[in-house]
Order: C-alpha cells, then sequence, then structure tokens
C-alpha cells in the first residue's frame, strides 16, 4: 500500500490545486524582469538618479541572496521563496490553494496562531484537531478532519507553544495520507538538530511545503525574513502572487552578510542552557509540570500561571501567559535567553 501511495505522490501534480484565477494570474512586471544582462543607466522605473545607496527599487527576485540561501540550505534557488517573515508565505499559501468562502484548512491545536489569522482573513474554514494531553498529534483524528475541500494541512515542528518536534515518520504517513498540500513549520528546527528537517526530502513529497525563518536561530527578528521551500511550480506561483518589492535593500544586504557568520556558536549554547534551565525548573516547587522541548522555549504549568506572570512582569521580565489556550491551562511559555538572564528568571521562580 505504501509503496502505491509513494508512486502516486511522484506522479502528483500540484498545479490541480491550485485556484483557477492564480493560474491565469498575469503577474505585475518590470522592464528589469524583461532584460537579461548588466544594466547601467536606469531610466524605467522613475526613480531619483542620484545614488544614495537606497534610491533604486530592490531586486524583486532576490537573485544574489537566494544563491547564498542555497548554499547556507542545501536546495537548489528555483525551490527558495523569500518573504517578508514567515507570515508572508502562510498569507500566500492560502491566497495560491483556497478559493475564499469554498475550500477548508486543518492544523493542530494547539500552533502558531497565524495559521488561523490567515485564514481567516482570506475567508478559510481553519479545521482545528486537539493535540493529546502529552501534546503528541493523533494523525488519525488529523486526517479525519479533512475532507474534498480541503487545501492545506498545517504541522508546526517543533511545535509553538508546547515545544515537542514530530516524529519524522509521522510527518512523512501525513504527507502519503493527504491529497492536498501539507505546510510544515520549521521555525525551529535549528535547536532540534538541523538533521531532523525534511528540506532534504523535497523532491521525495511533491506537496510538502516547508516553512523556516531566520527571526529564531539567526538571531534576525528585526529584520522580517522567511522562507519557503517546495517545488518549483510552487514556488514560482507563490512569487507570481507576491507584492513586487516584498524584500527591501536593507533587509537583502544585512541578512547576505549575516550569512555568511554561521549560527553554530549561538545554538550550542541556547541548547546548553535549555537543558539548565529544564533541570533547573524540575526542581522549583511553583513549577507543576515542565513540558519537553525541542524549541529555544519551554512550556510550564505552574500553581497560578496570571499571578505568576505578573510577578515576572514587577521584576521586568517578560514571558508569554499561554493559559487561555485549550490545551495549556495553566501555562506559561517562557524562552531561553543569555546565561545572565536565564540566572535572573530562575532566581524570581525561586523565589515566588
Amino acid at each position: 500500500m505504501h509503496n502505491a501511495r509513494y508512486i502516486e505522490l511522484k506522479r502528483m501534480d500540484v498545479r490541480k490545486f491550485f485556484r483557477e484565477n492564480i493560474k491565469n494570474l498575469t503577474p505585475y512586471s518590470t522592464a528589469r524582469d524583461e532584460f537579461q544582462g548588466t544594466l547601467g543607466t536606469y531610466l524605467d522605473a522613475n526613480e531619483n538618479p542620484y545614488d544614495n545607496g537606497y534610491n533604486r527599487y530592490p531586486d524583486p527576485h532576490q537573485r544574489e541572496l537566494k544563491r547564498r540561501l542555497g548554499e547556507v540550505k542545501g536546495v537548489p534557488v528555483q525551490q527558495i521563496f523569500i518573504g517578508n517573515g514567515s507570515d508572508e508565505p502562510i498569507d500566500l499559501v492560502f491566497r495560491v490553494f483556497c478559493e475564499p468562502g469554498r475550500h477548508n484548512a486543518v492544523s493542530m491545536a494547539p500552533t502558531y496562531g497565524m495559521y488561523q489569522v490567515a485564514a481567516a482573513i482570506n475567508d478559510v474554514q481553519m479545521r482545528e484537531v486537539q493535540l493529546e494531553p502529552d501534546f503528541s498529534l493523533n494523525e488519525e483524528k488529523l486526517l479525519a478532519a479533512t475532507d474534498a475541500a480541503t487545501r492545506l494541512l498545517f504541522l508546526c515542528s517543533p511545535n509553538n507553544p508546547t515545544g515537542n518536534l514530530l516524529p519524522a515518520a509521522q510527518v512523512e504517513r501525513i504527507l502519503r495520507a493527504f491529497h492536498g498540500m501539507v505546510v510544515l513549520d520549521e521555525a525551529y528546527i535549528d535547536f532540534a538538530g538541523w538533521e531532523k528537517s525534511f528540506l532534504h526530502r523535497l523532491d521525495e513529497f511533491p506537496n510538502l511545503i516547508v516553512l523556516q525563518t531566520l527571526s529564531k536561530a539567526w538571531g534576525m527578528a528585526g529584520l522580517r525574513l522567511g522562507l519557503a521551500f517546495a517545488q518549483p511550480v510552487v514556488i514560482e506561483t507563490m512569487s507570481r502572487v507576491k507584492y513586487p518589492y516584498n524584500i527591501n535593500v536593507v533587509t537583502q544586504k544585512l541578512v547576505y552578510d549575516r550569512l555568511a557568520q554561521g549560527l553554530e556558536a549561538q545554538v550550542a549554547e541556547i541548547c546548553s542552557e535549555r537543558q539548565r534551565v529544564v533541570a533547573a525548573m524540575q526542581t522549583l516547587p511553583i513549577i507543576r509540570k515542565v513540558y519537553p522541548t525541542d524549541a529555544n522555549f519551554v512550556l510550564v504549568k505552574v500553581e497560578d500561571a496570571r499571578g505568576l506572570y505578573n510577578r515576572l512582569i514587577e521584576e521586568g521580565v517578560i514571558v508569554r501567559d499561554r493559559s487561555r489556550i485549550a490545551g495549556c491551562a495553566g501555562c506559561l511559555r517562557i524562552t531561553i535567553g543569555t546565561p545572565k538572564e536565564n540566572d535572573h528568571l530562575l532566581q524570581i521562580l525561586s523565589q515566588a
């Protein structure tokens, strides 16, 4: 059965999932899109001609940055989409694949809240399937929530706010079983182990879209740059739908330079601190439960979530109160900071 399903996946033409108006869309184009070669005199875009470093529009295709990202990620440039944060490709997949008021999407819950927000903005029903009490995913329940009108299925791994990585075999089974596009959000994958990413399996699963970000492990949250990886036809279609100059000149240059610096040392320290903070929290009376985490944060259940949240605020420490989310009653989500910040946090918790 698996072999037959595998053959079907390899033959899948994902273009059948595109909205009809998107298939026929004529994208906005510039004169520079039509020219191949070296330009010297720019008289096409009504720009200010006096060079100040920012007077020209950015490359709408981010060619140089994509080449650099392709080297870092080990992915062909034809399979890379660069967005203004990961929220842009999240919104775009709804616009590319889902007819408003007709199609639906499915996600697990609790998970990253922008899937639900983007669905609502695009008038797409989002069906949420509650995780088990230990935050594991019941794939049968997830797939049972889909129907013929389901175009998107969202998985977040490691998940936010629970922190747990989904088993690779489970993700693979879902990809094989779901007749639609699976969006696998790997925003925190660097903290789980790069080898656990599905990036190297893109060609195996035509219906897979992997999301990543430079906001977390790479330390570029202020630059707002997110990534989507998929089959070339999906990336090309998303690029046709996006606004033409979505990534500005400054961001493209700063990200290009930052990528040369690597991230291994900081990720290693964050993971080491994660282990230390979790071990310390498990000894504190105020902490009822510390949930396993593969991300750069930890979800903890406490006696009085709102009271402790306010106490931390008074001490100048802000965390995320997740206690109102179904399945997360009494829980705070706490990011792993620098060793000094973590010491400060643990001192407050030990005195609470």
